[in-house]
């Protein structure tokens, strides 16, 4: 966890024509134990909108490189951020998913109609071979959210079965009539998703029974040891995390976190993703910033049943909710992509970073053209979004030992509130480079770091930048590099410090040789 203490250096820089103090940061090579896990850097495929349909899995006849209907160009785009993990079907589809729809041929499937988002109709055409397949395209682990709300017991633990036996059973023989005849040995399991909502409106005493009735008959199979994920709580439900850690710690490896940076805080009118005041920025800043609060609270509550910390916590669903883009399906979550959200997202990762003795899964919803998304298409076009660019700068941090971080951040202030400016996050990777992460939250002004850096030998600094005139500046389809990654040269070696002169409204990556 990051701690603060007050220390601020003599020197100054000018910011809009006031003396500003430097800030001491201490990043300490000595105490580095906890292993942040790449599967923080997780992402979510939910049947909603066009993340799946007309978005991983397109039409035979949409002219982009494709095997079978996996469309290859976001593969190899996600491969490039080594997405570790992607989480399907769901979401709240999770819980009105029937498995054995989405196998056999194609043709044969019955349609469905997906009531959770747009009440459209679906084929099935996308289904677990087709979701496996495009885990293996994307070298990721899958982790599959199973449905509790409206499935049985035994439809979850024949598809269990189904996934991951290597014995010869009625289950195992389809599917290798399906074409599959090893087992996949999928390892993330959940068990139900939003229990608490719409995943069967439950309380949690009944949620925790339940859950250990499921998990039970969820089975390891020999070679398959099954990751058993609860269906935790809503954002600031500490009841719900009090409960099932209570009742039935010993029965999950992971427990969920679910929390929404909703600019305006109000659920019925969420604010614009593109237009918006610095005012409503600042708001949407604090808003996402009570992810430190939550992850803090919930793992203090963990850790009075958990003590040793075996147990995550995986907060497989967050990112900003806006209003959906003018003229688009309500029930799609479409909305665009702006340098608020990398922001958003830089911080948020440097927040699970920071927590990673407790946090070691995250998903960020979602991956393709719903909510917070890492890619937009339209047609054959396709665009990387400020987030995209985000986690390709963090990525140096997956399975990398963290550094605690100390410091005081100065405050960003708004008609008389303020937030802290600046977060951090720092680890050391396996070849013994360091690397730090740095989010400028503040509109306006450039602030300067001076990083004392005790037991780290080093002689070289490079970095990368993400940022962009305006906060409400996109990648479009026309333009679709207006916010991408540029080099950073505002860093250098002075004494044994380093300093830093970080612009407002940035995202810098370092690293340390």
């Amino acid at each position: 966890m990051m701690k603060y203490f007050f220390a601020f250096c003599f020197a100054l820089t000018i910011n809009n024509g006031f003396a500003q103090p430097a800030v001491a940061v201490t990043i300490d090579a000595t105490n580095a134990q906890t292993t942040i896990s790449r599967h923080i850097y997780g992402h979510f495929a939910e049947h909603l909108g066009r993340c799946v349909y007309d978005g991983f899995w397109v039409a035979d006849t949409l002219n982009v490189p494709k095997k079978d209907r996996i469309r290859l160009d976001i593969v190899e785009a996600l491969k490039k951020i080594q997405v570790p993990n992607l989480r399907w079907p769901g979401g709240c589809f999770a819980d009105e998913y029937h498995w054995r729809d989405g196998i056999g041929q194609r043709k044969q499937r019955p349609q469905m109609v997906n009531t959770n988002w747009g009440g459209v109709s679906e084929d099935n055409s996308f289904g677990t071979h087709e979701f496996l397949e495009l885990c293996k395209l994307i070298n990721c682990e899958p982790y599959i959210a199973g449905n509790v709300g409206s499935g049985t017991v035994e439809e979850m633990a024949k598809w269990v079965e189904y996934l991951n036996s290597d014995a010869k059973s009625t289950m195992t023989v389809l599917r290798g009539e399906n074409g599959q005849q090893q087992p996949w040995r999928v390892k993330y399991w959940g068990v139900g998703n939003e229990s608490w909502g719409c995943g069967g409106n439950m309380t949690p005493d009944y949620y925790a029974d339940l859950y250990k009735r499921y998990a039970t008959y969820a089975r390891d199979y020999p070679g398959s040891q099954l990751y058993r994920i609860a269906s935790g709580a809503n954002s600031s439900d500490y009841n719900w995390t009090e409960v099932l850690m209570k009742k039935a710690a010993r029965h999950m490896w992971g427990l969920t976190l679910h929390h929404y940076t909703v600019p305006t805080g109000n659920w019925g009118k969420k604010g614009s993703a593109t237009a918006f005041s610095e005012a409503e920025y600042f708001n949407t800043m604090k808003n996402c910033l009570y992810m430190e609060e939550l992850v803090s609270r919930h793992s203090t509550i963990m850790d009075q049943y958990d003590p040793s910390r075996r147990v995550a916590l995986v907060v497989d669903e967050w990112g900003v909710w806006t209003d959906v883009e003018p003229g688009t399906n309500p029930g799609f979550l479409y909305q665009q992509n702006s340098l608020r959200d990398a922001l958003i997202a830089g911080t948020t990762l440097n927040i699970f970073n920071n927590h990673s003795e407790r946090v070691r899964m995250a998903n960020l919803a979602q991956t393709i053209n719903v909510l917070q998304s890492l890619i937009l298409t339209k047609g054959n076009q396709l665009l990387l979004t400020p987030t995209y660019h985000v986690f390709e700068l963090y990525k140096v941090h997956q399975d990398a030992k963290k550094l605690p971080v100390n410091f005081s951040s100065p405050d960003y202030l708004v008609e008389g509130k303020k937030l802290p400016a600046v977060n951090i996050s720092a680890s050391k990777d396996s070849t013994g480079n360091t690397h730090i992460t740095l989010v400028n939250i503040d509109a306006t002004k450039t602030i300067t770091l001076r990083i004392n850096l005790p037991a780290t030998t080093w002689t070289t600094v490079q970095g990368r930048i993400l940022t962009a005139p305006a906060l409400t500046d996109v990648n479009t389809f026309e333009n679709p590099g207006k916010v991408i990654i540029q080099k950073f040269s505002a860093a250098k070696k002075e004494g044994n410090e380093l300093v830093v002169v970080l612009p407002a409204k940035s995202v810098v990556a370092l690293q340390v040789r």
